[in-house]
């Protein structure tokens, strides 16, 4: 009896293309669209886009002749994304949505689901590769094209998601993709690519916590030096993120950069494009990926933002569990909130939550 793999259709080419591989290869596929959208009052953009992903994906199924069903995910979405969202910024962090989607939503969510249809594995189209390594661990490995790799959002996977998990298209590179969806006559295969946070598709972040918690948005505050000294008003913290240089409404004769936010006081620190470079950064919630725990201290490649490509450094895990990052070289915005992801050759080791 052939194996059954339940794919994540999002209505693009990526998991469109690896349905129909898998299927190639002789596998019962089943496509399941996750439904997330809240639908609430000044957010149709996303709804739009949800619907369209929805019809997207049905169109696929069909013509690969396979069965489509859509799941609902809202309460999992609203639950571990959204609202980690929200408090991420209110906290003054810079959040992550895509990792918690990819660990709660993504595999827990359409794990436990696909594990009630009877399938053997879950799929995605992600960019990247699964390996069980000599030491019977799973880990993420680099797809095979650096443009598109998508390990960095991964590293939160567990082992057991790993274990029933497929990544057809990590083999293969964007163009290969497209060339394979065109001769298969996929009918998304010149779709373009999806860039923004699929619930905020307006980019306007500050506009959805707006309509999200108005009664808990920020107002006015002071921009500050280091020392403390004033320097002019803010709009509120949660307009702004580490590094940010435009923008700020603030005339300084040169330029300035947002160096740190204090949401206990609602203050926005300012300074020079060197005080926003670090050796040492510091994470928590540490998931090890290739290896079983950090021992001892161990050099890494580590990437501290989705698109950085990466520096090496030094992790050594501290007293209280948290792992200190010593950089080689000193690495630009390091933004509580934001993952730490640490690379053992082609292989993702682990990662963390930076929190300073």
């Amino acid at each position: 009896m052939n194996k059954k793999v339940v794919v994540g259709l999002s209505g693009g080419v990526d998991s469109s293309v690896a349905a129909y591989l898998l299927k190639k290869e002789g596998y019962v596929v089943i496509g399941v669209t996750m439904d997330t959208c809240q639908e609430l009052p000044g957010e149709d953009g996303w709804k739009a886009g949800s619907q369209a992903a929805i019809a997207d994906a049905k169109r696929v199924a069909e013509h690969l002749g396979i069965p489509h069903y859509v799941a609902d995910f809202k309460a999992e979405f609203k639950c571990h994304v959204m609202d980690y969202f929200v408090e991420e910024y209110l906290r003054g962090r810079t959040p992550n949505p895509c990792v918690v989607c990819n660990r709660y939503v993504k595999w827990e969510a359409l794990l436990d689901w696909a594990k009630e249809m009877g399938a053997d594995y879950i799929a995605t189209g992600h960019y990247a590769r699964i390996d069980k390594l000599e030491n019977g661990r799973y880990a993420i490995r680099n797809s095979v094209t650096a443009m598109k790799d998508q390990t960095y959002a991964l590293y939160n996977l567990t082992q057991e998601q790993l274990s029933f998990t497929m990544m057809p298209v990590g083999a293969y590179t964007k163009d290969e993709i497209r060339s394979i969806a065109s001769e298969a006559g996929i009918p998304v295969a010149e779709k373009s690519d999806s860039q923004d946070i699929c619930f905020i598709p307006d980019d306007d972040y500050v506009g959805f916590l707006n309509r999200r918690v108005p009664e808990r948005m920020p107002g006015e505050g002071n921009f500050i030096d280091k020392e403390g000294k004033v320097l002019g008003k803010h709009k509120g913290v949660t307009n702004y993120t580490i590094g940010q240089r435009k923008g700020l409404g603030i005339a300084m004769g040169h330029p300035v950069f947002v160096t740190e936010l204090r949401p206990e006081t609602n203050e926005v620190v300012i300074g020079e494009n060197e005080d926003v470079f670090t050796d040492e950064v510091i994470c928590d919630r540490v998931n090890f990926m290739s290896i079983v725990d950090l021992t001892e201290p161990r050099r890494v490649l580590a990437k501290i933002r989705y698109n950085h490509k990466g520096d090496y450094c030094t992790i050594e895990k501290m007293e209280d569990g948290r792992v200190k990052c010593s950089f080689e070289v000193p690495v630009r915005a390091s933004s509580p909130g934001q993952a730490v992801v640490f690379y053992d050759g082609e292989y993702v080791l682990g990662g963390g939550t930076i929190v300073k």
